[in-house]
């Protein structure tokens, strides 16, 4: 690594997200250096086989100008069982990681956190601010607000700046879950029943989720050690009209017919998909007035963000 450049130690470098980040900060000037589960043979990788309120840092800390915090347990098969699986990686492990980081001399910190801290719809409400009291749903969401505390308290006894980001879905080739299942239902063209969904909805392409953390790292606030940042496209639309972008992108015809809102919902509570009705028939609108303050604008479209991430998967 050269020494003329300021070192950013990423985890969850080699996850979805990592994988659009860390090629964005080096082409930014960083050296970076790549915390990983397991090794993979490259000169910037740090291998930490698991992160709780033990993980040894040290090394891997060494030298470090910047943390980006990707790595979390997001989900499991059996989330009533997993309780301390969670707290010990996205609460105990996050803010053992931000104390080593702090000690070490680490100037900043980027958390990137859920927007499910703040519930899985606004429906009837405003769009989400940062200011809102949480209330957060599942083991996830709640072990991110709990995570997000633990900093802010860390930040009043500490020189390190801390950038909580709260992304709704981040969407991009390789992303997983119900961006996963959209797209391999439009490419083999299933029907869909979201034609009578009126609802809006915020999402976030991976490229302006990097950009966000790359304008945290370049101008952090030099009033403040703690700030929280909701980010999202500049187009916050209805889930029918995503899927019609969505086949747009894919060069197919997007194949949706109605189904009553009430109808929809028991369906898919009887076959307990709940996560799947609260992402795709509520509504999630974001106020991100406030990362627009910043000077950041997301640096692409919704439709070049998912022809990106189509063209990626398809190459």
């Amino acid at each position: 690594m050269s020494e003329n450049k300021p070192i950013v130690l990423v985890t969850g470098a080699s996850g979805f997200v990592g994988r659009h980040v860390v090629p964005a900060l080096v082409r930014a000037g960083w050296s970076v250096r790549r915390a990983v589960r397991s090794p993979e043979g490259v000169d910037d990788e740090v291998v930490i086989e698991s992160i709780g309120p033990e993980t040894d840092w040290q090394a891997a800390l060494d030298g470090v100008d910047a943390v980006v915090h990707l790595a979390a347990r997001v989900h499991h098969k059996h989330e009533e069982h997993a309780v301390q699986l969670y707290r010990n990686v996205n609460i105990a492990g996050t803010l053992h990681l931000a104390r080593c980081a702090a000690t070490a001399g680490v100037r900043q910190f980027i958390f990137v956190s859920t927007v499910l801290v703040h519930g899985r719809s606004n429906e009837g409400r405003a769009p989400f601010s940062e200011d809102d009291i949480l209330t957060p749903r599942g083991l996830y969401g709640m072990s991110k607000a709990a995570a997000e505390a633990g900093l802010r308290t860390l930040a009043r006894d500490s020189d390190m700046k801390i950038s909580v980001i709260r992304p709704p879905l981040v969407y991009g080739a390789g992303a997983k879950g119900n961006f996963a299942l959209l797209t391999r239902a439009v490419h083999l063209g299933l029907p869909l029943p979201f034609a009578a969904i009126h609802n809006q909805r915020a999402f976030l392409a991976v490229q302006n989720l990097s950009s966000f953390i790359l304008r945290r790292l370049a101008y952090p606030d030099p009033a403040s050690n703690f700030e929280i940042f909701l980010v999202a496209d500049s187009e916050q639309v209805s889930t029918p009209e995503f899927i019609g972008r969505l086949a747009k992108a894919s060069g197919k015809s997007p194949r949706l017919f109605g189904m009553s809102p009430g109808l929809l919902s028991s369906l898919l509570g009887v076959i307990g998909r709940q996560d799947t009705h609260d992402s795709l028939i509520g509504s999630l609108e974001l106020n991100v007035s406030k990362a627009i303050a910043t000077g950041w604008q997301p640096q692409i479209s919704l439709d070049e963000g998912l022809r990106l991430a189509l063209s990626a998967q398809h190459a």
